[in-house]
Parts: structure tokens; sequence; C-alpha cells
């Protein structure tokens, strides 16, 4: 197999030839069709979550077909198309788990971080953790355009639905995560309103193109009170700029893995029951929800494909803000 490797945090992935890895009891491997580029990757080949697995491959939207099993996987077989997302493994037993809030499990390992991802042309996943995915349909349904939703729409759904049932509601930050959830929330029959950064004209049209609306820059007010918010930027100074726009009672919801120091705001923004609230993880209930919505809501991913060989590159677009949408590698 091939994959592209993090040995250091702040270095360069590398292109290594690896021995193809065989599936121990309860896993499966997955042949890779697709493995999306998220935020959350960044934070890790930056070095900015700490104790990653090293070396290690990172990447944990990934959509691919079974091409080996080991014993004990139920139903699932070779050929199969699954999709592998953040959470690769929960204990099952710690007080979280038993709770029914895997997402907080004590003892998890996550795919592209602490086990090996999808940066590659195989990978080992717990087939407790492998989605079953629809073979055909639209375009939605192919591997790139699909890739997307491991994370940013897994996450983005968790989100929306912890930000509560506001007609009007907030996303600061358009980019993977926003432009699929701005889609369930018209869907919906919500009010998007986008938040992007100071001159970012073309995110903004973006964003009125999916039914926006209004799109600003993240330092403007909003025509009109928020009822909720959600911050997919890892940006911590958005957290009062957003309890800023919503209204009394009003929610903001931090939607990332990381997020820079949000900085000392007055207690009058808090004040009036405002709540500001943080998403950790997903759970296999959250997929099942999500991807049932997905052909019902019409959700169309924007992507930009790039070789697994570039995986520096689209992290290079990435982080500086070149791309609407997501990108995604194959390899």
């Amino acid at each position: 197999m091939r994959a592209m490797v993090l040995e250091r945090p702040g270095e360069p992935l590398k292109l290594m030839e690896l021995a193809d890895p065989l599936p121990a009891a309860g896993e499966v491997r997955v042949r890779v069709g697709a493995c999306g580029v998220c935020r959350t990757d960044l934070h890790v080949v930056d070095g900015e979550l700490p104790n990653p697995k090293l070396p290690i491959v990172p990447g944990h939207e990934i959509i691919g077909r079974l091409d080996a099993v080991g014993a004990d996987v139920g139903s699932l077989q070779v050929g199969m198309r699954v999709g592998i997302p953040w959470l690769g493994r929960t204990c099952g037993h710690c007080p979280y788990c038993r709770e029914g809030r895997e997402n907080l499990c004590d003892h998890p390992l996550f795919t592209g971080y602490t086990r090996d991802g999808g940066y590659a042309t195989h990978v080992i996943a717990d087939a407790r953790y492998a989605f079953r995915l629809p073979e055909s349909g639209p375009d939605t349904t192919s591997d790139v355009a699909m890739a997307p939703l491991l994370c940013a729409g897994l996450i983005g759904w968790r989100s929306l639905r912890i930000a509560g049932d506001g007609q009007k509601i907030g996303f600061y930050g358009f980019g993977a995560a926003a432009h699929i959830i701005a889609q369930v929330a018209r869907w919906q029959g919500r009010d998007v309103f986008a938040f992007t950064r100071s001159g970012d004209t073309a995110a903004q049209d973006f964003a009125r193109k999916l039914g926006a609306a209004w799109a600003g820059s993240s330092d403007e007010t909003p025509p009109q009170q928020l009822d909720c918010a959600i911050i997919f930027a890892p940006v911590g100074a958005l957290v009062p700029s957003a309890l800023r726009a919503v209204r009394k009672g009003g929610r903001v919801v931090c939607a990332g893995i990381h997020m820079s120091d949000i900085p000392s705001f007055p207690y009058s923004l808090l004040w009036e029951e405002r709540e500001i609230l943080s998403v950790a993880n997903l759970t296999r209930a959250d997929g099942e929800e999500f991807f049932a919505i997905v052909p019902k809501a019409g959700i169309v991913t924007q992507t930009v494909a790039y070789p697994l060989v570039r995986a520096n590159e689209a992290l290079a677009d990435l982080r500086d803000g070149r791309l609407q949408g997501a990108a995604v590698l194959v390899p």
C-alpha cells in the first residue's frame, strides 16, 4: 500500500510504500476510493492536537470498499461500500459509553490521529465504526462527493441538532461543514446567515448561491438577531461576536475539536440566558440519522479533488483559505 505519512508535527507528509495491513478479529480493511481533507487533519499535522500516534497516516473522511475482513464483523462482506469516520473505536464499558454517549468515551481511538487513517490506498477500521453506504444514486453518492459528509457533514449535523430549532441560524466560517449544513438548514425551512473572513466576497457569494438570507464578514452585525449560531472556524475571538449576534436565550455552538483561546468578554454578552456549548466527536446514531436525510435534503457537496501524492498541497490550500467547499484526496 501507499500512504502519506506524518513523522513529526509541523513537517510535510511523506509518500511511503508500506506492507499491506491485515485485519484482526472485529476489523475490516478498506480499499480507499476517496478521503476528505478536514481542518482537524490540519490540527494534527500542525501539532495543535496533543499526543498523536507517530508516525501517523492522517485522514478520517474515508469512502471505500471492503477488500478483506477479519472474524466477527457481523454482516460486513468483501466488496461492500463503507464510510469510516473520525471516531474509530470506543471502549464500550466506561460511564459515557454505558450512558449512550460514546462520543465522550474515556478510552477512544480516532481515525487519522490515534490510529492510521485514509491518506492511503488502504486502511484498517473497527467493523463497528464502518457505515454501510448506498451503492448507487445521485452525484452525492460518488466517492469524492460523499467523502466530506463523513466529518464535515456528521459534525455539522450534530452541531445543528445541538443548536436547537431556531429559525434564524448563523454559521461562522463558511467552509466544508457550513456549505453542507446550510443545505440541511434551508431544507428544514430555516433562514441562514453566513459569516466569513473579512473581504472574502467569493465565500459570501457562495453562501448566497446556497440560499443564505444574508452573508457578510464575521465582524459585521447581521440585519436581524439570530436564534442560534454555530462556529465552524477555529477562532476563539468569534465567540463574543456570536454572542452579540444572538437574541436573549440564544445558543452559540462551538463545532471544532480545536479552537484558539476565547478572549475575555463582558458578562452582559452571556447574560439573559444565552448559552455556549461545544461539540465533541460523533456517535454512530449521528451517522444513521444524517445519512438518512442526505438524499431527502438533496445535499450536493462542492469538492476539489487532489491526487494522494498532493496531500501537502491540499492541506496548504485549506490552511490558507483558498478553498470553497472541501478538498478530497483520491489514491
